[in-house]
């Protein structure tokens, strides 16, 4: 078989490429490179968009490995050209999260490092914890990731006890403040008592000590602790000086020795295997370490490429007083000028890119690399045992290869009220949370005080899978969403209703499947009246349990869910004229039953289907008499 002209790899087109070549302007944009099957497989921008694809078909001995590979397969180049080579920046970004080429740099979504979100899109903003940072509203804010959660819970926990500012999710009582008003801890947000611009000055403060401005907000604090002193007012100043205080105690760590210690900066270094590179930001302000963040990439690239990566999107999303005016590198960066220019920009003030040889700046990367080898033998352990597991479990099933994917199902019910499943998903043995999936049970036989859990796992297997039937050419075997190993939580039963819809489907033949007992932990195959001769500590059943908890875990959180928001909407099934849709979205705009209560009438014709009278009719049930 002859591959056409329009597939064949440009470097053995050169007429071709050479035309391609001389179509691209010498202006500042993005390209985009795909192979002969029409996928892009790489995504870069330049100041000088034909210079630099150019630069990539040149005999040049000093491309990497890497690079090589990719061009051999590059059969069409296309080109976004941009006003700036900002605009490339964030195009760039972009478009790599949109299609994941596989010879870019990569970040991983780690759910191990956690993030503090402030939510600015809020009238009242909440402050939280999370490990999964979602874009979706662009006021809220998210700082990190940071590789201590210990510690950052500890800062959170001191920062509301500087700053009075709200402790629950929800309120306490209905029509008062709960006991941490009175004490000063929080400033009565459940009632309304503090205005909202008045409580996101208050937010702001906490905000300042996560932006590495501790010592900025100490000096507006005591400023202010010396006008109220001079106006007499003691009690006021007493409360500043008190906030001072905490606020030095949190700045209370190491100290960064550098000579100039007026000088902001970051500090970025890498530790990698031939699979993950691990890396480690430090944040330095005024000689002192701030904080401390952490990244997971593929380890395909070149090191410098990788930083330029995670400097790019760490900063994408940053204000101009969080970003230094130095930043310390491990390695050069592809695109550092182009970097620094952006930054420049951006914080209207010289940023520069450095790269330090000798000297205390160097010794300060070396620190830097130091804990980002650490983190990587860390997971190594991590990764060994796991692989341990998996050869373990592929012995035991007598796999032909590792499982890469296993996925385990769930049902959660009460008498099988409110049935829901989980689908959980492992990848080389660890959690893959990005592709966990809940299910509503809609077997209409499944009601109050009737369950069949064998019944709601074949629908739930059916629902997983029929995308395979329903589109024939959708490839089975070798696509990321099709699982090596599935594990069902029960016995045989169980185990036998998924057999019969697969085989009804026609897709047991491509689908390893086995059940876990939970009694003594025993693996049951399909057509088989015995279990697998195994000890349950062996370190493939463990895996096998420690998946199967997971999958209960999440099936029992989503059922509960579901329970409450039944109870919820229960209540709200008694007001006349407003159905299931408007209930949504009335819960949707408020978050719980008692923020609707609160709810002014204004505030109710504010949700998108809810008119005036049916308004009305909301408060006067909440508010009788």
């Amino acid at each position: 078989m002859t591959l056409s002209s329009s597939t064949l790899p440009l470097v053995k087109n050169p007429d071709k490429l050479e035309t391609r070549l001389t179509e691209i302007p010498a202006e500042p944009g993005v390209y985009l490179m795909r192979d002969g099957s029409d996928r892009i497989i790489y995504i870069g921008k330049s100041r000088k968009l034909r210079s630099r694809v150019r630069s990539y078909f040149r005999d040049d001995r000093n491309k990497t490995e890497r690079i090589n590979t990719m061009v051999k397969l590059v059969t069409e180049i296309e080109f976004i050209v941009t006003d700036t080579e900002a605009e490339a920046l964030a195009l760039e970004a972009n478009l790599i999260k949109q299609h994941q080429p596989y010879f870019n740099v990569l970040l991983k979504d780690d759910k191990k490092y956690p993030y503090l979100c402030i939510t600015w899109s809020e009238a009242y903003p909440r402050i939280f914890i999370t490990r999964k940072r979602q874009l979706g509203k662009e006021k809220d804010k998210f700082y990190g990731p940071y590789t201590d959660a210990g510690l950052l819970r500890e800062i959170l926990h001191l920062c509301k006890r500087i700053f009075p500012q709200r402790q629950r999710p929800q309120p306490l009582f209905k029509d008062r403040p709960c006991l941490n008003y009175d004490i000063g801890r929080c400033p009565g947000v459940c009632q309304k008592l503090v205005s909202p611009e008045e409580y996101r000055q208050i937010v702001q403060k906490v905000a300042m000590v996560f932006q590495g401005r501790t010592q900025e907000l100490i000096d507006i604090l005591t400023a202010q602790m010396q006008a109220a002193s001079e106006e007499l007012n003691f009690e006021t100043a007493a409360k500043i000086r008190d906030q001072i205080v905490g606020l030095k105690s949190l700045t209370a760590q190491q100290k960064v020795s550098l000579p100039d210690d007026t000088v902001s900066r970051d500090a970025i270094a890498l530790a990698a295997d031939d699979q993950h590179a691990y890396i480690q930001l430090f944040q330095i302000r005024a000689g002192q370490l701030v904080g401390r963040l952490a990244f997971v990439a593929n380890s395909h690239a070149e090191p410098g490429a990788i930083l330029q990566r995670v400097l790019e999107e760490h900063y994408q999303t940053a204000e101009s007083v969080e970003i230094p005016t130095e930043i310390l590198v491990q390695h050069e960066l592809p695109d550092g000028e182009i970097l620094a220019d952006i930054l420049t920009q951006h914080k209207g003030r010289k940023v520069t890119i450095i790269a330090p040889q000798r000297q205390t700046k160097a010794e300060l990367i070396e620190m830097v690399e130091r804990n980002a080898q650490f983190e990587l033998q860390r997971m190594q352990k991590l990764g060994a045992s796991n692989q341990l597991s998996l050869e373990d479990l592929a012995a035991i099933l007598d796999l032909p290869d590792l499982p890469n994917r296993i996925e385990g199902y769930d049902i959660s019910h009460i008498q099988g009220s409110n049935a829901v499943a989980s689908q959980v998903v492992f990848i080389d043995g660890l959690p893959a949370k990005q592709y966990y999936r809940h299910y509503k049970i809609k077997n209409p036989h499944v009601t109050i005080g009737h369950s069949d859990d064998f019944a709601s796992l074949a629908e739930v297997i059916q629902r997983r899978f029929r995308k395979y039937i329903e589109d024939p050419k959708l490839a089975r075997l070798g696509n990321s969403d099709w699982p090596d190993l599935i594990m069902i939580d029960g016995g045989k039963g169980q185990l036998s209703a998924v057999v019969s819809i697969l085989q009804e489907m026609n897709l047991l033949a491509d689908l390893r499947v086995v059940s876990l007992a939970k009694k003594r932990e025993e693996i049951f195959l399909p057509g088989e009246s015995l279990p697998l001769e195994t000890n349950a500590e062996q370190p493939g059943v463990q895996l096998l349990r420690r998946l199967r908890d997971e999958a209960h875990r999440f099936a029992v959180s989503f059922h509960r869910q579901q329970r409450s928001d039944k109870l919820k909407r229960s209540r709200l099934d008694e007001i006349p004229g407003l159905g299931h849709h408007r209930q949504k979205l009335l819960l949707a705009h408020f978050r719980s039953v008692d923020y609707i209560r609160q709810a002014t009438l204004q505030q109710l014709t504010e949700v998108a289907g809810i008119g005036p009278r049916l308004a009305q009719e909301i408060y006067d049930y909440f508010h009788p008499g």
